[in-house]
């Protein structure tokens, strides 16, 4: 295992976003060269830069107590919502990072709380801009007496397709089944926040299961991480959530 500690209050610089945003960056390399810049901002709130699109993943501005800056990043070309809990759906939040244009596509019961947007459900695929290739996979909590939280059929996860580089983002749930379907993956984003989401013992079986090249926990509220200083085959970077 090869594992990096950061934390979302150093700054990092990036060419793309601003030199003020103060969130982690990671860099990867797609099969022909191109660079995604993912950044870190909070909890379930990620950023990704390809080719000059920008596509903010359940962005929310205020969570914890704390406010966050978005003005830092260029408007969002694509907005993306896994599903509709106050930490990953913020009506305002969407309107300050979009512009005219900017594509919106959500969960169902997303698209009927704030009234706007594509809904898109669990197997559907949408080619975006710049050849970026989407497809929205299960979310859900499948351990009994937790169904309540993330209902099966409801919310998303999502694998983005960057010219062959393929990032999971896993969105609010479980180790489920329908994770043995999914290929390919460089980098993966599992939440990892119990009750709610994973456990970091299920975080490892779906890892392995999945078989990313990198894997980065997210929204992951107060759960130990330290487990997973003893994982050796598995290069895992984590980050602290903003307290």
């Amino acid at each position: 295992m090869k594992l990096k500690l950061f934390f979302l209050t150093m700054l990092i610089m990036n060419s793309f976003i601003s030199a003020s945003a103060e969130f982690p960056v990671e860099t990867f390399t797609t099969p022909q060269g191109r660079k995604v810049n993912i950044s870190l901002i909070n909890h379930g709130s990620i950023a990704v830069e390809y080719d000059g699109c920008l596509i903010q993943i359940d962005p929310v501005s205020e969570y914890g107590g704390k406010t966050l800056d978005y003005d830092s990043f260029p408007k969002a070309d694509i907005v993306l919502v896994t599903h509709e809990h106050g930490d990953h759906l913020n009506a305002s939040t969407i309107e300050s990072v979009s512009k005219e244009g900017t594509v919106l596509l959500l969960n169902a019961k997303s698209r009927d709380q704030i009234g706007k947007g594509e809904s898109i459900g669990n197997g559907e695929t949408r080619q975006l801009l710049k050849g970026i290739r989407l497809e929205s996979v299960p979310a859900y909590n499948s351990t009994p007496g937790r169904e309540r939280f993330h209902p099966k059929g409801n919310g998303n996860g999502y694998i983005l397709d960057f010219d062959g580089l393929r990032v999971y983002i896993s969105g609010d749930t479980e180790d489920i089944p329908e994770m043995s379907q999914i290929k390919d993956i460089y980098v993966a984003f599992m939440a990892v926040n119990q009750p709610y989401t994973m456990t970091v013992d299920q975080c490892l079986k779906a890892a392995r299961t999945i078989a990313p090249k990198v894997l980065i926990p997210y929204h992951t509220g107060q759960t130990d991480l330290t487990p997973l200083e003893e994982v050796k085959d598995i290069d895992i970077r984590i980050y602290q959530e903003l307290k």
